[in-house]
């Protein structure tokens, strides 16, 4: 079985000064996890940075997966694109962000119904997950939002089972999974509960 994980800028670098080269012959499995994020609550956002942020968190997974889609397809392999629940539900001071990763998920739901329109044996995991507790992630949403980060050992756990299975999603934490439901059956609900998880004073003020 031949696994290729990408995260960090290291896939940025790979999809640019190694992708005329790149030659993924026999890939059962492409896992996609990486981002770039801005600090939470940040309101003065330049057109620069925001290109960064969609060069980061969508185009290069196009480029990533374009490579790699026909060494999957002769092996009938699994693409795993990890993401957000800021790409199924928008919530405030991550506007840029939030469009970056709704992108990701309308591109791979839009490519996995033209995969299956064309007999193409290849299954897309779509992993929804919330704050994990790394340094990075909490530094980013400091004073901004009282979420509780999620063990990231448990989330990748989850992501692997996905994976394993060919689920079209995955979930962490399983609550998340409702949340996305409540966003189109009951859109007030689910604005308070957003709410809730925000610190609107400290966002405000950032």
């Amino acid at each position: 079985m031949k696994v290729l994980l990408l995260t960090g800028l290291g896939a940025l670098f790979f999809a640019y000064y190694w992708g005329d080269n790149f030659d993924p012959g026999g890939l059962d499995y492409l896992v996609l996890n990486h981002l770039g994020a801005a600090p939470a609550g940040t309101r003065a956002r330049s057109a620069q940075a925001i290109r960064w942020l969609l060069q980061v968190n969508f185009i290069s997974y196009v480029q990533l997966t374009s490579l790699a889609l026909p060494s999957l397809t002769d092996s009938k392999g699994s693409l795993v694109v990890v993401s957000s629940l800021l790409g199924r539900v928008p919530t405030s001071f991550s506007s840029p962000y939030s469009a970056a990763k709704f992108a990701l998920d309308s591109f791979f739901d839009s490519l996995r119904r033209e995969l299956d329109m064309q007999d193409v044996n290849v299954a897309i995991t779509m992993c929804v997950l919330g704050l994990r507790d790394h340094a990075s992630a909490a530094e980013g949403v400091r004073g901004v939002t009282r979420a509780k980060a999620a063990p990231g050992p448990k989330a990748a756990l989850a992501v692997i089972r996905g994976s394993a299975t060919r689920a079209s999603g995955v979930f962490y934490p399983w609550r998340f999974h409702l949340l996305c439901l409540l966003r189109g059956w009951l859109p007030h609900p689910r604005a308070w509960f957003i709410r809730q998880e925000l610190n609107i004073t400290a966002s405000a003020a950032a």
